[in-house]
């Protein structure tokens, strides 16, 4: 699937389950994949991965751009809008 980028990767949203701010980063994902930034997302939880927990386990939620770069928490619809079209 590709997004009006051109991107065929989707950007992965790491995180676990039960944290709350995973959460609110999942439901801002959401308000922004109907827009016209036309998201294409991956939720990856980092429990099942002892490298990824290690990596990860105190800055989740994290956004990976596609070309690898990423975001960590906290983030707005405005960093998101910003990182999306990098």
């Amino acid at each position: 699937m590709r997004n009006e980028q051109g991107q065929t990767k989707p950007f992965i949203l790491y995180g676990t389950s039960a944290c709350h701010l995973c959460e609110t980063a999942e439901a801002l994902l959401e308000s922004l994949a109907g827009s016209d930034l036309n998201l294409v997302y991956e939720k990856c939880d980092i429990a099942g991965s002892d490298e990824l927990f290690e990596r990860y386990g105190l800055h989740i939620p994290v956004l990976q751009h596609p070309a690898g770069e990423e975001l960590f928490w906290p983030f707005d619809a405005d960093l998101l809008r910003a990182f999306f079209k990098r």
